[in-house]
């Protein structure tokens, strides 16, 4: 998948154009079980709004970088750079909603992703990035593996994904750049 696999940076006359694509590729991704602030049932219409009325204001308005893995020009992941911080911490980004499709999972593109939100963090004046996942999730490792250190875990932090009573921990990460 390597050769065909883009990293591109959407502003929001892109995330409007593809607008359907992100919102499959979100729904797809809570669909299986990712933990990234959503729970079922959640409709094509829930992705869409999310990506309409929470991402897009805050790329327009330069607060967060948007970046894309495409493979044969499908949209196959995606990861935010989040760098709208409050005035006392402009040295610092956060990765968001980080996701790769089921079906494309365990080919790089998560990593491929990281590596992309980090090398634009540092023109941004960032030097320390922030991050939450789900305590033990398959990224985990991967964040480990890119540098990433634990400063510890919150019980009980959020929702199990699914809609069940269950809470799932949160493993608090950050990497010096």
């Amino acid at each position: 998948m390597g050769r065909t696999l883009t990293i591109d940076r959407l502003d929001g006359e892109a995330i409007r154009a593809e607008i359907d694509a992100l919102s499959a590729l979100l729904a797809d991704v809570v669909a299986a079980g990712a933990s990234i602030n959503f729970v079922l049932p959640f409709t094509p219409a829930d992705a869409e709004r999310f990506w309409r009325d929470k991402v897009l204001p805050r790329v327009e308005s330069g607060g967060i970088t948007m970046l894309v893995a495409r493979h044969e020009g499908w949209i196959v992941g995606s990861v935010q750079l989040v760098h709208d911080t409050p005035p006392n911490q402009p040295h610092r980004a956060d990765i968001a909603k980080l996701m790769v499709h089921p079906d494309a999972r365990r080919m790089g593109i998560a990593k491929r992703l990281m590596v992309e939100a980090e090398r634009r963090a540092a023109p941004l004046g960032r030097t320390l990035i922030t991050l939450d996942t789900r305590t033990g999730d398959a990224a985990e490792p991967l964040y480990t593996a890119l540098g990433y250190q634990t400063v510890g875990v919150i019980p009980g932090y959020a929702r199990d994904p699914y809609g069940t009573d269950r809470l799932d921990s949160t493993t608090i990460m950050y990497k010096t750049l």
